[in-house]
């Protein structure tokens, strides 16, 4: 049994499990804006579907992620612990467990509605292509905030079966927000990546022009955020959990400098899963009160 949890737990390491709270906060709002603005009927059942897509997606992403770029992660001391450079899961486990994450995936879809199925492979394009976008392009970091962003709209679909404004704003929230703190993550790596012929804004302009441009995206996430508020005028919970959210921005940026990114992870990780978490909660509660 402790075996077993501990291979389970490589896997959701590999998968960075934790990470989930970047987008499903906003799955969730997606499908809130089915129910609540809409006047679409709640459903548990399309509701466990979405999450389902949700996590089955992330995990394809993630896993194919560490397959393409074992060979990087394993020249880098940052990275070289984990699971596939380290040898705790092989090339050939991993690559079974992004088939059938895939394939899981495209089934979730399936039983949601024709238009949902219909798009699934092309989201699936989307998100794994995005591990070799380093490769050819500084703007890598805003093809992951576009996989990321796939989430609202996503969940939207998965209700409703069409698009709308509403949730392709909040969609654009996430290309922005996503796209603007990796580029604070990926600090960490930019001497890494010169040396291997990788792309990275940061590798690019240097970490201080980096962090102008990381702060001016996050300004558009500002406007956006602002504009979703008026489209579907939203009322006092929604300003309070955007007040917070614009808060956790500017904290991330006044503590990772140029001169020192000791911090990147706290902004990463604790900072933008909180960011996610109460703007979304206060969002869902104001449009469903």
């Amino acid at each position: 049994m402790k075996r077993v949890l501990g291979r389970a737990g490589d896997y959701l390491s590999m998968v960075k499990f934790s990470h989930t709270v970047f987008a499903m906060p906003y799955a969730i709002t997606g499908f809130t804006i089915a129910i609540a603005c809409d006047n679409y009927r709640f459903s548990v059942k399309v509701l466990l579907l979405v999450i389902a897509c949700m996590v089955f997606a992330r995990s394809a992403a993630m896993s194919f992620n560490r397959i393409v770029d074992r060979k990087f992660d394993k020249l880098n001391p940052r990275t070289a612990g984990r699971e596939i450079p380290s040898g705790k899961i092989s090339l050939l486990n991993a690559s079974l467990f992004t088939v059938i994450s895939s394939l899981l995936f495209i089934t979730s879809a399936a039983f949601l509605n024709r238009l949902a199925f219909m798009l699934s492979p092309v989201a699936l394009i989307v998100i794994l292509g995005y591990s070799y976008t380093k490769r050819f392009t500084a703007l890598c970091h805003l093809i992951l905030g576009l996989g990321l962003s796939l989430s609202p709209i996503g969940a939207y679909i998965a209700v409703t079966g069409h698009f709308a404004v509403l949730p392709l704003l909040f969609s654009a929230i996430v290309l922005t927000w996503v796209s603007g703190f990796d580029i604070i993550y990926s600090l960490q790596d930019d001497d890494f990546d010169r040396e291997t012929g990788l792309f990275s804004i940061p590798a690019k302009v240097s970490r201080a022009n980096a962090i102008i441009i990381s702060v001016i995206i996050h300004l558009l996430t500002v406007i956006l955020v602002i504009a979703a508020g008026l489209v579907y005028d939203s009322g006092i919970l929604y300003w309070i959990g955007s007040a917070l959210f614009f808060a956790l921005l500017i904290y991330q940026h006044l503590i990772v400098k140029p001169d020192n990114i000791t911090r990147v992870n706290l902004a990463f990780g604790t900072v933008n899963g909180l960011a996610s978490i109460i703007y979304c909660l206060f969002v869902t509660a104001d449009m469903l009160i």
